[in-house]
C-alpha cells in the first residue's frame, strides 16, 4: 500500500510523512522528487530543458510507480510518498499503474488556508535559505486551481493549528480506520499485444461521445479489450454496456482497424473503432459511469476532441469520422491511412 500525501508545495507534507513512518509499522518513507532528481543528472540537457517540472517528463511518472512496486518487493510497506500532484491526468496515470499492479493507495491531502501556508513556506525559507520560497509560492495559484479535483478524491486532513505530529496522528487513524483508499478500477497492465474495440456513439449535432477515464490519462471513447474467443464488434458492444449502460440493439459498422506499434512503454496491437450511430439525448441522459473506472462523459465536437484526446487517439479519431462520411472502412498502420 502506499499512502500518498497530496498538498501545496512547502506545506509540510515531508515533515508529517517523517512522523507518520513512526506510527505505521513497517512503513517507508518514499520520495518521488528523488527520481525527478536523477532523471535531471541522466536525461540529456536538451531534454531537461525542455520540461519546467519533473512531473512532466513520462519517464517520471512511469518510474514512481515502478519503483514504488520494486520497494514493496524490499519491505513490508506502506510506502509513505510526500508528494504535490496538482494535474488530475498525472494523477490518474500513476495511480492507475498502481492499481494495475494491485497496489492500493490511500490519498491525502494536507491543507490549510493560503495565509497559514504562505507563513509555512516563509518558516521553511528561513531554514533553508529561501532557495524554494518563490517555487513554492509560485504554485499557489496552481494548487488553489487543483482543489476541486483533490478534493473529491483525496481525504481532506485541515492541519491549520495542527503540528506535524498531530497531522500525521489524524492520517494514522484514517489509515487503521480503512478510510482513504482510492477507488479506482484495477485494469492489469498488457504483457503482449493486444486487440481493443472502441465504439463511437454521436449526438444530433454528430458530436462524439468521450469518457474520462480514472486509471489512465486523458479522454477515451467506450470500448476496451476484446477478450480470448470474443468477437471485437461484441466486445465494443459488451464494453459499451459495461461503461455507460446502454445496450446496443445492433451490431456497429467497422469505421477503422489500426496497427498501433509497440514501443517503450507498451506492446501495442490492433485498435478497431465502430460506428454506435445516434445516441438520442433522451438515452444520454440515461448514462451510468462506474466511478472506479470512469469520471465523466461529453459529447465533443472533432475541434474538440483533438484539445482531449491523447494524439494517438486523436488520430484514430479523425479518421474514423472521415471513414464515416464516406460509408467506407479504413485501415491504419499508427494512425495513418495504408493501401488508399
Amino acid at each position: 500500500m502506499i499512502v500518498w500525501l497530496n498538498g501545496a508545495f512547502g506545506a509540510g507534507k515531508t515533515t508529517a510523512a517523517c512522523e507518520l513512518v513512526d506510527l505505521l509499522p513497517g512503513s517507508t518513507l518514499y520520495d518521488p522528487e528523488l527520481l525527478g532528481t536523477g532523471l535531471r543528472v541522466m536525461l540529456p540537457k536538451e531534454r531537461v530543458a525542455q520540461v519546467d517540472d519533473f512531473q512532466e517528463l513520462p519517464a517520471w511518472r512511469r518510474l514512481v510507480a515502478d519503483t514504488a512496486v520494486a520497494l514493496l518487493t524490499e519491505v513490508p510497506g506502506p510506502l509513505i510518498a510526500p508528494m504535490t500532484l496538482l494535474r488530475q491526468e498525472y494523477r490518474d496515470e500513476i495511480f492507475g499503474a498502481l492499481a494495475s499492479r494491485r497496489v492500493p493507495v490511500c490519498h491525502f491531502l494536507l491543507h490549510a488556508e493560503e495565509t497559514i501556508l504562505r507563513d509555512r513556506i516563509a518558516q521553511r525559507a528561513a531554514v533553508d535559505g529561501g532557495s524554494t520560497r518563490d517555487w513554492c509560492l509560485g504554485h499557489l495559484p496552481a494548487y488553489q486551481a487543483a482543489l476541486p479535483w483533490i478534493t473529491a478524491d483525496a481525504h481532506t486532513v485541515d492541519t491549520t493549528g495542527l503540528s506535524p505530529r498531530r497531522t500525521a496522528e489524524r492520517v494514522a487513524e484514517v489509515v487503521r480506520e480503512g478510510a482513504g483508499a482510492v477507488d479506482i478500477v484495477q485494469t492489469p497492465e498488457p504483457t503482449a499485444e493486444t486487440v481493443a474495440a472502441g465504439v463511437l456513439l454521436f449526438d444530433e449535432e454528430d458530436r462524439v461521445l468521450l469518457v474520462d477515464p480514472t486509471y489512465k490519462p486523458g479522454w477515451e471513447f467506450p470500448g476496451g479489450v476484446v477478450e480470448q474467443g470474443e468477437p471485437p464488434a461484441r466486445a465494443g458492444m459488451r464494453e459499451v454496456a459495461e461503461e455507460v449502460g446502454l445496450e446496443l440493439a445492433d451490431v456497429p459498422r467497422l469505421l477503422v482497424i489500426d496497427w498501433e506499434p509497440p514501443r517503450a512503454a507498451g506492446f501495442g496491437g490492433l485498435r478497431l473503432l465502430f460506428d454506435g450511430g445516434l445516441l438520442e439525448s433522451a438515452r444520454a441522459d440515461e448514462l451510468l459511469l462506474p466511478g472506479a473506472e470512469l469520471r465523466d462523459w461529453r459529447f465533443a465536437s472533432e475541434s474538440e476532441a483533438a484539445g482531449l484526446l491523447p494524439p494517438e487517439r486523436f488520430r484514430r479519431l479523425r479518421w474514423a469520422l472521415r471513414a464515416r462520411e464516406r460509408g467506407t472502412t479504413l485501415n491504419l498502420e499508427a494512425g495513418a491511412p495504408v493501401g488508399i
